[in-house]
């Protein structure tokens, strides 16, 4: 079996043949196939089955003709080890059975135990790495993302329970910020430990606070998550999620390999705000996918145009694939990414 390891390069700003390209929720709803799994059982059954959670992760590997696998798994998976009681409800998303609220609720927060608590993600790592070609990418929830949705109770839009706990008690903030670094931080070695040659720490909400207002309590977190992850021999991923566009250039200090960026920003502009020392990920606009194929493929091709102008690009989505996406134009879209990446490439050399 021949192994796959373009994806690795370009995170390493390595030369490549032809640009690497996975989709952010590649394992998910538009796939017929997995509608028929989630009929049986919900996302967090799947989980606790390593067999099958790693069969969805592979599923979009072979019918997409991608080069790299994400774990399926959910960013709320590891909460579940430090004492927060949760569940994933259709049509809502993360719901919460006891917020964070008061200093006590984030006095009562325990260490995370991956190896007690989560054994059954760390075995779907394990069958991975022995099963695929290509290389496995696992994730973790940044720590403000997560703490949206652990003191909101439930999704938001507008975090205002959030930013009153972040603006109102600095204090029990950042010890709240503190415990969840340690929890990501734990979880992504165990990853790393078990087989998972690149990770990706999404900070899908991150986007609703102020450059200002980042830097203060939530940089230092994620400053520290990736300086103390940073002797692992795999590609990190920071991906600040959407609408972050005016947060890039305040992570040039982070000891991540590459930064992935939403539709909103081009991938010059993204690279100028990172400083050029990243290399960089995305960034098509999920719902670009509705369009006819001569349309989406001008889209890619902007975007192809403009990462290969530097080493170091993946092609991506800007945000994570949405329900009524086609599993066939998705193919289509794979392989004239690589098609147009290759022969560009050849022709800029």
């Amino acid at each position: 079996m021949t192994y796959n390891d373009r994806f690795i390069r370009a995170c390493l700003k390595q030369e490549v043949d032809q640009l690497p390209v996975w989709y952010m929720r590649q394992a998910g709803r538009y796939d017929p196939e997995y509608r028929k799994i989630k009929e049986n059982y919900s996302l967090l059954e799947i989980c606790k089955q390593p067999e099958l959670a790693a069969e969805v992760t592979m599923m979009p590997v072979r019918k997409l003709g991608v080069d790299a696998a994400i774990l399926y798994s959910d960013i709320m998976n590891p909460v579940a080890s430090i004492g927060i009681d949760f569940d994933i409800v259709k049509n809502i998303g993360p719901v919460i059975d006891n917020p964070i609220r008061t200093a006590a609720d984030i006095d009562r927060l325990r260490p995370i135990d991956v190896e007690k608590d989560l054994p059954h993600i760390m075995e779907t790592i394990h069958i991975l790495d022995r099963e695929l070609s290509v290389p496995l990418i696992t994730f973790a929830g940044a720590p403000f993302t997560i703490a949206s949705y652990l003191i909101e109770g439930r999704p938001s839009k507008s975090y205002i329970r959030t930013k009153s706990l972040m603006y109102g008690e600095p204090e029990l903030w950042h010890r709240l910020m503190d415990k969840l670094g340690d929890m990501v931080i734990e979880y992504l070695k165990h990853h790393v430990k078990n087989g998972s040659k690149a990770f990706q720490v999404f900070d899908s909400w991150v986007g609703a606070l102020s450059p200002k207002d980042f830097e203060i309590y939530v940089l230092p977190t994620i400053t520290r998550i990736f300086a103390e992850l940073e002797s692992l021999n795999v590609p990190k991923i920071y991906f600040p999620g959407v609408s972050s566009g005016e947060l890039l250039p305040t992570l040039r200090g982070i000891k991540a390999d590459v930064i992935g960026l939403d539709w909103r920003v081009s991938i010059e502009e993204g690279r100028r705000r990172t400083g050029g020392g990243f290399a960089v990920q995305g960034n098509l606009d999920p719902y670009v996918l509705t369009a006819p194929m001569d349309v989406i493929k001008q889209y890619a091709k902007e975007i192809i145009d403009e990462g290969i102008k530097s080493p170091g690009f993946v092609f991506n989505l800007g945000h994570g694939l949405f329900p009524e996406a086609s599993l066939d134009k998705l193919r289509e879209l794979t392989e004239y990414v690589h098609e147009y990446s290759a022969q560009a490439l050849r022709q800029s050399k």
